[in-house]
């Protein structure tokens, strides 16, 4: 819970002071030469907190907001002074000692040995920072580096600073001589890198880490198009890059990114950023960069544009959120990341301790009068504090009764954040096994304690076991909240979900209560330069657009996309097919001409069964009147044998109905060829035994020896018997077979028969040409003879429509696919079939059913 105006500071009168040498922090190089800073002015008020012990933890932690130049218009002088003292970072020196009394207390750890503290009040500079490390060092009121003036006092290591901006020069200094180091609020992942600070530790985990949990929060509510707000400097500049590096692995992009300069109060360029927000299409801002006060204090000039915003705060500010009470409108409904520690310090110790701190009983502690007099209002007994306070914030003090009490202030309301006190327990307990446990090897603490923090697994009651990883970093997770605005005016952290880094990927964010947003009806905001690509269509880039704006477009046919947002589709195996969607597949429809879903099967059928029918009706005819003229001038064998193979013919349909197999292919081919190639050899031999017969008509005529049957059998079984070895010779070499055509028709399978060798499949159709074309020349040349005789021209007539129709079949056949083939060659089979039947033997069957008169021997021979 944070107060609007929790350091109510008059703005006006806070002044940066000038950079006194060469690299600090800020300016984005790194101290280098730390006695350059014992320039600072001595001026500076100086909070010092020390308890003497057997054992010494040295600490530097940030109690105040910065430090200003301030000029007193009584004495108009100039003086250098920690202002804005924070109760946030009070209680976190508070944690502090109360960890050290609490080892202290526990006879299991350090026995026989006492913990001690020497601790500084850094105020948020880095120069104050490196001047109380070497203050801490040498033991003196004025550092001297390389120099201790207080014996064999043996500092052990130290716990410090909260922010990146003070933490990495103390981390330069103390690398160089040794000391191992903890922070509690440090981010800037140059601190990971143990070559160059191989004794850095930290209970919070680095800027690179709470991004990567960042993008995947980013990504869990489908953002991929967002805004940076980030402060105009080093740590700025490296967090936003850091930042896009890992906001491009979840595919977000950036819209837009602001960065404000944090020297300096009010250089914010309202216009110019106001029109860069409200034109942006992006309902989410990511504020990153140094928290600072003077970052903060210039948002409010944004304060239009970001209502309708929703703010993401990354960790960085949710380890120092005492800033955020400086524009509490603005963060209403943001987002914002904090460590999470399986650690409880709500303890009635905890509580008494925080009870007895009072300026009362602790006169000594300045810090402690400030804190009242700037929260509580109460008057301190320096007149020159109370004017001092006045001048810089405007408060109106008054004397207190005496019952006012630390605990009734928002951070020291029950328990806090763990992490000093985390840091203390880890450094006493690694000190503890360094001592007591392991084997100790006569060196300085500080050149081995190092090693035992980097082995020190830190087990909870109510969580697993945690340790340091490789680089230095307390993996703790992160929880994320929800900032609303309370009744009273106050930010409250609402938790909505965490980030388990542990986890597998599929479940380290959690998103576990309802998100309050900025939205009118409560809805996620959007933050997405194109609306999302539904399955069934790919994301197309747009020419010289950033990858998150894009155009959808369809898949192509026989492709498909499952998911949202696909980056391209996936084609379909071959025996299936998108749906209408275009979002999966399914199995393609299977085209064959079957016996119970095809109309036009049932209409073959019926065609074959009536022409079969016929075919035999017409058989028993000519077997009941074959010894009847008409029957027998016709050569009644060959007659019967052609009726049989138009019957086999008729029923070879069916082989071409239902769905192909390799065995129906081999059958169905064959069978109609080599049946026409008898019907049509038999009416080979018909037409050679009318011309034979009229030849032997003539007195004397050698032609007589070939008549009978001997010479029809002979035809009728030679030329037959050339066809069935063209048919033996194609099932041995290349045999038809059943096949899948997936490609001819989208969608469908046309299940048919694949010829196997087009050489002969081709040689049957041709040979059976070839048959039919002789028999159609002879009888043609036989039309003329006499009528008694000859039925020339029925066979003539049959044979040119026969040919007629098997010549038209080629081109059809070879134009159509599928169930249309099959359609073609029963057609085919049924119509020639068909016409020799009419053609040949239904004139005859007029004679013998309806003109019996002329079916006499009489008769004949008078024609």
């Amino acid at each position: 819970m944070l107060g609007p105006t929790a350091v109510c500071s008059s703005v006006k009168v806070l002044i940066y002071l000038a950079i006194l040498c060469v690299g600090p922090y800020r300016s984005g190089v790194h101290p280098l030469n730390p006695a350059c800073h014992l320039q600072i002015i001595k001026a500076v008020k100086e909070y010092e907190y020390m308890k003497e012990g057997d054992i010494m933890i040295g600490g530097v932690m940030t109690s105040h907001f910065h430090m200003k130049n301030v000029t007193f218009p009584w004495s108009k002088s100039t003086r250098l002074l920690c202002v804005s003292p924070n109760q946030q970072g009070y209680r976190y020196l508070v944690d502090f000692r109360y960890a050290v009394e609490q080892t202290n207390k526990d006879p299991a750890r350090l026995p026989n040995l006492t913990l001690g503290y020497h601790i500084y009040d850094s105020c948020g500079d880095p120069r104050k920072a490196v001047r109380s490390i070497l203050q801490i060092l040498s033991g003196t009121r004025e550092p001297v580096p390389n120099y201790s003036c207080v014996g064999k006092r043996n500092i052990a290591g130290f716990i410090g600073d909260l922010t990146s901006e003070t933490t990495v020069p103390i981390a330069q200094i103390l690398t160089l001589y040794g000391y191992s180091q903890i922070s509690y609020g440090a981010t800037d992942p140059l601190l990971s890198d143990r070559v160059t600070f191989p004794y850095f530790f930290r209970t919070v985990q680095s800027d690179e880490a709470n991004y990567f949990a960042l993008g995947k929060l980013l990504s869990h509510f489908g953002w991929t198009w967002v805004g940076i707000i980030t402060s105009d400097d080093i740590s700025g500049e490296r967090e936003h890059h850091s930042l896009a590096k890992y906001l491009s692995r979840e595919g977000v992009c950036i819209e837009f990114t602001i960065k404000i300069n944090t020297n300096k109060e009010h250089t914010m360029k309202p216009n110019q950023y106001g029109i860069i927000i409200q034109g942006s299409s992006t309902g989410v801002i990511i504020i990153s960069g140094t928290a600072s006060t003077t970052f903060v204090i210039q948002l409010p000039i944004l304060n239009n544009v970001l209502q309708e915003k929703t703010l993401i705060l990354s960790s960085n500010w949710g380890n120092n959120n005492i800033v955020v009470g400086y524009a509490v409108d603005i963060f209403n409904y943001s987002l914002v990341f904090v460590p999470r520690y399986h650690y409880d310090l709500g303890t009635p110790e905890m509580s008494r301790f925080l009870e007895d701190l009072h300026p009362s009983k602790f006169p000594e502690d300045e810090l402690i009068e400030d804190i009242f007099l700037m929260f509580h209002s109460c008057l301190s007994k320096d007149k020159n504090k109370n004017e001092l306070y006045k001048y810089i914030y405007g408060n109106t003090l008054c004397n207190c009764t005496g019952q006012e009490r630390i605990t009734e202030l928002y951070y020291f309301i029950g328990t806090n954040s763990p992490r000093v006190h985390l840091a203390v327990d880890i450094m006493s307990q690694a000190l503890h096994e360094m001592l007591f446990i392991k084997d100790f090897i006569q060196y300085p603490y500080k050149y081995q304690l190092h090693r035992y923090l980097k082995k020190h697994q830190y087990s909870t009651q109510t969580g697993p076991t945690f340790l340091f990883d490789e680089h230095g970093e307390y993996i703790s997770g992160l929880r994320i909240y929800n900032y609303i605005i309370s009744a009273e005016g106050y930010l409250n952290q609402e938790p909505i979900g965490e980030f388990l880094p542990w986890e597998s990927p599929d479940q380290q964010l959690n998103i576990i209560s309802f998100i309050e947003w900025k939205t009118n009806t409560n809805e996620i905001p959007r933050a997405q330069c194109s609306d999302n690509c539904l399955p069934g269509f790919r994301k197309a880039p747009k020419p010289g657009a950033q990858s998150c704006c894009y155009d959808c477009v369809p898949c192509s046919e026989g492709e498909i996309s499952n998911t949202t947002d696909s980056e391209s589709c996936i084609r379909c195996p071959d025996v299936e097919w998108p749906n209408e969607e275009k979002s999966q597949c399914i199995a393609k429809m299977e085209e064959f001409l079957s016996y119970s879903d095809d109309v036009i099967s049932v209409i073959c059928l019926f065609i074959s069964v009536l022409f079969f029918l016929i075919t035999e009706v017409i058989l028993g005819v000519f077997i009941k009147y074959q010894d009847t003229p008409i029957v027998r001038a016709n050569n009644r064998s060959l007659s019967f044998l052609l009726l049989v193979s138009i019957k086999l013919s008729f029923l070879s349909v069916f082989l071409f109905l239902g769905r192909p197999v390799d065995i129906t292919c081999m059958l169905r081919i064959i069978t109609f060829g080599i049946t026409f190639s008898i019907a049509v050899s038999s009416l080979l031999a018909k037409t050679i035994m009318v011309c034979v017969a009229f030849k032997a008509t003539k007195p004397g005529s050698s032609w007589r020896k070939w008549l009978g049957v001997k010479l029809s059998n002979s035809v009728v079984l030679f030329c037959s018997s050339i066809q069935i070895i063209i048919c033996m010779t194609w099932l041995a070499i290349s045999p038809p077979f059943q096949e899948l055509d997936i490609h001819t028709s989208p969608g469908t399978i046309i299940i048919q028969c694949n010829e196997g060798s087009a050489i002969g499949f081709y040689s049957v159709i041709g040979y059976m040409g070839l048959l039919a074309a002789v028999s159609f020349v002879l009888a043609f040349l036989a039309r003329s003879l006499p009528d008694s005789f000859n039925e020339a021209k029925y066979i003539t007539f049959s044979m040119l429509l026969f040919c007629s129709v098997w010549i038209t079949m080629i081109p059809a056949y070879l134009s159509t696919k599928g169930k249309n083939t099959v359609c073609v060659e029963i057609f085919a089979i049924l119509t020639s079939s068909a016409g020799l039947l009419a053609s040949i033997f239904l004139p005859k069957c007029y004679t013998i059913l309806l003109r019996p008169e002329l079916n006499i021997k009489t008769s004949l021979l008078r024609n």
